[in-house]
């Protein structure tokens, strides 16, 4: 008979004690911000009237989101400056997993400001018979009695809000991840939102759900591949920090090809965000099908968080390795800018060709980004020159897209280009704002597009890529064309039939659309401003 032996356990004070983590509540404030705020709508959600609930939940969102950007003012004025081979500003934080310096807070603000300007185009209800642009009920089929029973009861999603502001989290979260596994969380934080988005078109509902299925299929396999990647940068260098990875990297003790491999496979789920060629195929339909307040949030705010992240990844993690993966990146750069210009060309839906303008303009930011210039000299570096092409595309996007909203016919939105024919004399402001955003795209003088091209191209062939940079320009004077078309049709064509229908909006989407062309000819007119700013944020910190 066996007999018990009695167990020593310890007493609470030899035990050791488990330390708390650090959070820096004063740096992140604006991430959460945003995200309590996207938590309260969906309390909001919950016990608010149905009657009043969508100006409560758009009012919330743009509360919300101003002083989320009041704030990241404050925490941009705050960063220290770090001394080093390159100037930096700000620090890492929450025990190593986010990296609030001067290029992620830029970003911040820039998100910020996309995401303001995207609701004020969510919440504009004017355009369909006093209804918002998303679907009623979202559970009916396309064409059903429920559906003809929703807009009769006039229903709508107000959900759109809550999810807008997790996907602007998730954007933020992104954009300042210091470690592989902070940055796949925020990449689903920000996804996810916008796969449900996409499919909630009031019109051509079919092809709405079709493009959300198709973003939600490819962007499940990008995360995949980002995932896979994580794991083999782990498995080479024992940690998941961006500082940790590039000691390893610097060091090269063995393993060369698990470098490369995780470099590879963390680079197809980032150019699947940014849209780059081959990993672009996304791009059109999505931005064809979705509500195109989504296609706008999308196009300016998805692009700046990607194009970040991926700078971060590559600049402070996989710096040590760049010889390796700068020319990979030279050959992307290239196939991107030529392809969506080419494609674009024989475009006949609006959307389409923003769409293949989106995958050129992807392109030319990956000059900059090839480029690696980040010396410590008045020069442009390639963070600031690509934080300015940013923040010029993404205003410029979000105006053309909300000039899209505005011009329909008995459809919804008339896309096709033949029904812009005599848009310049059925409204002179939207066709002569459409057309400034068209300049901006092409990189015509005194537009904000003018400097930001500049600015990419000039830390490019300070990084000694000068043939990239005259491959860029060509391809832009390519580009040019079926920008000029788009003003010829509106100006210089006769219309077929009675013409375009222009739809009298709200003050929403006249303000933003009017604020759009302010910015875009202000960063053409006065640049140094923004770009100074940029120019100040620094580098990234390690």
């Amino acid at each position: 008979m066996s007999t018990l032996l009695p167990m020593h356990l310890p007493m609470v004070s030899d035990r050791p004690d488990i330390a708390a983590p650090t959070v820096e509540w004063s740096l992140v404030s604006p991430l959460l911000v945003v995200g309590g705020v996207a938590m309260v709508a969906v309390l909001v959600e919950t016990f608010w009237p149905r009657r009043t609930r969508f100006a409560a939940q758009a009012l919330l969102a743009a509360v919300g989101i101003v002083a989320a950007l009041a704030d990241t003012v404050r925490v941009y004025l705050s960063l220290d400056r770090i001394e080093g081979d390159v100037t930096a500003r700000g620090s890492v934080v929450t025990e190593g997993a986010l990296a609030v310096d001067g290029p992620g807070v830029f970003t911040w603000a820039l998100l910020l400001l996309f995401a303001l300007l995207s609701v004020a185009l969510f919440a504009e209800r004017r355009l369909d018979g006093g209804l918002s642009a998303f679907t009623g009920r979202a559970v009916d089929p396309p064409g059903s009695a429920g559906e003809a029973e929703a807009t009769t009861l006039r229903l709508e999603h107000t959900e759109t809000f809550p999810l807008a502001l997790f996907a602007l989290t998730g954007m933020m979260l992104f954009a300042t991840s210091n470690d592989l596994i902070t940055m796949f969380v925020a990449l689903e934080v920000m996804s996810l939102p916008l796969y449900l988005l996409c499919g909630l078109a009031r019109r051509r509902r079919l092809l709405s759900q079709e493009a959300a299925l198709k973003y939600f299929l490819l962007g499940a396999f990008s995360s995949v591949f980002f995932l896979y990647g994580v794991a083999l940068a782990y498995g080479y260098s024992g940690s998941f920090r961006l500082s940790e990875i590039d000691t390893a990297v610097t060091s090269r003790t063995g393993g060369e090809h698990l470098l490369l491999a995780a470099v590879a496979l963390i680079s197809v789920g980032m150019l699947f965000k940014v849209g780059a060629v081959p990993f672009h195929q996304w791009t059109p339909d999505v931005y064809q099908g979705a509500p195109t307040p989504v296609t706008a949030f999308m196009a300016a705010g998805t692009k700046a968080a990607a194009f970040i992240a991926f700078m971060r990844v590559l600049f402070v993690a996989f710096g040590g390795a760049s010889w390796d993966w700068r020319p990979t990146l030279w050959v992307i750069a290239l196939l991107t800018m030529v392809v969506g210009s080419l494609i674009a060309i024989a475009q006949t839906d609006v959307k389409r060709m923003l769409a293949y303008s989106s995958v050129a303009h992807a392109g030319f930011l990956m000059v900059g980004l090839a480029g690696a210039y980040v010396a410590d000299t008045d020069r442009i570096t390639s963070v600031s020159g690509i934080l300015f092409y940013l923040g010029v595309y993404g205003v410029a996007s979000i105006g053309a897209f909300a000039v899209v909203t505005v011009v329909r016919d008995a459809g919804g939105e008339a896309t096709h280009l033949s029904r812009w024919a005599g848009l310049g004399k059925e409204s002179p402001f939207l066709a002569g704002s459409f057309a400034l955003f068209m300049l901006s795209f092409a990189g015509i003088p005194l537009t904000g597009g003018f400097i930001g091209k500049w600015s990419v191209f000039s830390a490019a062939w300070s990084g000694g890529y000068g043939a990239l940079v005259v491959a860029g320009v060509l391809t832009s004077a390519v580009a040019a064309y079926f920008y000029v078309r788009v003003i010829v049709l509106m100006f210089f064509t006769d219309p077929v039939g009675d013409g375009p229908t222009v739809a009298l909006p709200s003050l929403l989407t006249t303000v933003v659309i009017a604020a759009a062309a302010v910015g875009t000819v202000a960063m053409g007119i006065l640049p140094g401003p923004v770009l100074d700013l940029a120019q100040h944020a620094g580098t990234f910190v390690r």
